[in-house]
């Protein structure tokens, strides 16, 4: 039991700790960290009751339905929700990056308590395969949609609903793909593989962009 517990959290520890140490200029307070990771751990359950829905009465099962809509959008439609209300408006939110930190954290939460059910339910041998995949793409998922709550908070000069509107957009297209590739590729290896490595690349530049503009690089 508490090898899966382990096992389950401590990729997304890893990866929450290796955002947030990024801005080593103004660290946002831990408190405010841990209460979006717990509050991305508990969008777990409204999420999984939804899904069980849809398997039930067989809805939105078909291959893009099911991964885009009832997957990318559901679940990033919470962790977004999550972070308007409980963080968004927050005065701890007072620079770009601590939207990368809040969004990786709320996605994180969500990344890692999904993880120890998985790991409860077929066995720790899939700990590394969990770790390298579902829960580093939902941190990369996050940085994505804190790097767009950022510029729509600090930069958006009369934009601000569109960059909103963008930071959930992107993130849901993003999981969609992931989880189509996964679904419908028979060697979906040769394929989730590059998709990763663009996704890394891409929410690294978005991140050192930042910090570069905040002078913490």
């Amino acid at each position: 039991m508490m090898e899966a517990i382990t096992a389950g959290l401590a990729p997304g520890i890893a990866l929450l700790c290796y955002f947030y140490l990024k801005d080593r200029l103004n660290m946002e307070p831990l408190h405010m960290v841990s209460r979006s990771f717990l509050f991305g751990m508990l969008i777990v359950f409204p999420i999984m009751f939804l899904q069980y829905i849809f398997q039930a009465e067989n809805v939105m099962m078909g291959p893009f339905q099911y991964n885009f809509i009832a997957a990318g959008l559901l679940e990033e439609s919470l962790k977004w929700l999550v972070l308007i209300f409980a963080v968004y408006h927050h005065p701890h939110f007072d620079e770009r990056y601590d939207g990368i930190v809040y969004s990786t954290a709320v996605s994180l939460g969500f990344a890692s308590f999904e993880n120890i059910f998985y790991l409860f339910a077929n066995g720790i041998q899939y700990a590394i395969g969990r770790a390298l995949l579902p829960v580093t793409s939902h941190a990369l998922f996050g940085v994505i949609m804190g790097y767009y709550l950022g510029k729509a908070k600090f930069t958006a000069q009369g934009n601000e609903k569109t960059y909103l509107f963008i930071a959930l957009a992107v993130p849901v297209f993003l999981h969609g793909t992931y989880d189509y590739i996964l679904s419908v590729f028979l060697n979906w290896t040769f394929v989730i593989l590059p998709f990763m490595a663009v996704l890394w690349w891409y929410s690294m530049q978005k991140v050192k962009k930042v910090l570069r503009e905040q002078g913490a690089q």
